[in-house]
């Protein structure tokens, strides 16, 4: 199952980047054994400044015909690192082919592409800034394959 992180905005360098190409990576490899991957992240600029509604349009475009799509958003449902694993190990189950996670602006995700989405995450009642939420969930997707291999990453009870 190929992962696409369909994100609002560019990184250009630093930490955050790094942090991203590493988990990713990690994802890759741990992930190849369990049919998860490759991932990959696809960043979205929109240079006309319309906020939510055209930035949906822009990920709604990048999202590959026929991806479960995961929206990201302080609306959706909040998991444990288990329960997401056990949430990627059943889609890929599922015969899932394309899994796409989407990541607005800082202004979130417009209410059409949330009522697109097909399952709406939340990382919890605080808010993240967007750039960081790429981080985290890169971080989410290595920790669960860890967990469906059964890896030493994951300590957590």
């Amino acid at each position: 199952m190929r992962v696409h992180v369909l994100a609002i905005g560019r990184l250009r360098g630093g930490p955050e980047s790094a942090l991203i190409d590493d988990y990713l990576t990690r994802f890759d490899r741990t992930g190849r054994a369990l049919g998860l991957g490759p991932a990959r992240v696809v960043e979205l600029e929109d240079r006309k400044g319309g906020g939510p509604e055209a930035e949906g349009a822009l990920i709604a475009g990048a999202r590959p015909k026929g991806a479960l799509l995961v929206a990201l958003d302080e609306r959706g449902q909040t998991m444990s690192s288990p329960e997401f694993a056990a949430s990627l190990s059943r889609w890929a189950e599922m015969g899932t082919r394309d899994l796409a996670f989407a990541i607005g602006g800082a202004d979130g995700l417009s209410p059409t592409l949330r009522g697109e989405a097909d399952y709406l995450l939340s990382f919890g009642h605080m808010v993240w800034p967007h750039m960081l939420a790429r981080v985290m969930l890169c971080e989410q997707l290595y920790r669960a394959a860890s967990i469906l291999s059964n890896g030493p990453y994951h300590r957590g009870g």
